[in-house]
């Protein structure tokens, strides 16, 4: 066919002429799916196993903790001393979900079709970090709210229930405390590792290898040593949080309560640094 015989048919290809819905709704489509998969919606029935186990455990201790608070009228564990004594769980929960976050983008490759988009590199940093935080707060949270529930019907009278709900409040912020500072030292561990397996393992040890460090202090350092031991873990820098900001009376870290403050968030700031350096190098 010769070029006057040349004939350009038109196929119906047009122009995209819709919203351009840009990049804050990016970045919220990317939280809401975060939080979708640490709870492991929208994947396999293999993948919702552990961290539902986690949650499952969590909300069987808060089934148990209620159901003896309204046998006896007495109350076995407070709002405040519930994250702490599920703080084991919460890690494991944050090893599981923190490489499914983020470890999985590395391996397959497919962070450079995120970043071809508006999404900024930060962006997609503090998104995958903020769906942690959430998932894990509400891993802990719902079984608080549980506990609250059978406290409201335990009690008799308005200001009874008015003040069970002001002790419920300083547990579900402690829970925050505990979400903020795991997830940002899980997220960022994961962040360098390909292989789930691999950065789940690493973030169980940046956890657990840790406390033997804070049993050696609390056991040689005298009376300054037990107040600053639990500085050198961070589940231990959380619990020592906990007493400065909830339990002053009683408070383990005697006048150590801002040091401790300080130091979790210079963890976290530092967590969070780390992580938009990392996501500002990968898939150049």
């Amino acid at each position: 066919m010769s070029v006057e015989q040349s004939v350009i048919h038109d196929i119906g290809y047009q122009r995209y002429t819709g919203v351009r819905l840009g990049r804050g709704y990016a970045a919220r489509s990317l939280y809401t799916h975060g939080v979708r998969t640490a709870f492991g919606f929208g994947r396999s029935a293999k993948a919702k196993i552990f961290p539902w186990l986690m949650v499952g455990i969590i909300g069987l201790v808060a089934t148990i903790v209620t159901a003896i608070r309204a046998q006896t009228g007495v109350p076995v564990m407070s709002y405040v001393d519930f994250p702490e004594k599920m703080t084991p769980l919460l890690i494991l929960f944050c090893a599981a979900a923190a490489p499914e976050l983020v470890s999985r983008d590395l391996r397959t490759g497919v962070l450079p079709l995120y970043f071809s988009r508006p999404l900024r590199r930060a962006d997609y940093a503090l998104a995958k970090l903020l769906a942690l935080v959430t998932s894990a707060w509400l891993a802990v949270a719902g079984a608080q709210l549980l506990m609250l529930l059978g406290g409201v019907f335990s009690v008799h009278g308005f200001r009874a229930v008015w003040d069970e709900i002001g002790d419920f409040l300083p547990g579900l912020a402690y829970s925050g405390v505990h979400a903020v500072v795991f997830s940002a030292v899980a997220l960022m561990v994961a962040s360098l590792a390909g292989r789930r397996a691999v950065a789940a393992a690493v973030i169980v040890a940046v956890f657990f290898v840790t406390l033997p460090v804070t049993g050696v202090l609390y056991a040689v350092g005298g009376d300054t040593g037990r107040e600053l031991a639990n500085l050198a873990s961070p589940s231990t820098l959380v619990s020592g949080v906990g007493d400065w900001l909830f339990d002053p009376v009683k408070s383990g870290v005697g006048d150590f309560g801002p040091l401790y403050g300080a130091v979790a968030l210079a963890l976290v700031l530092g967590c969070v640094a780390l992580l938009l350096a990392r996501y500002r190098r990968v898939a150049r």
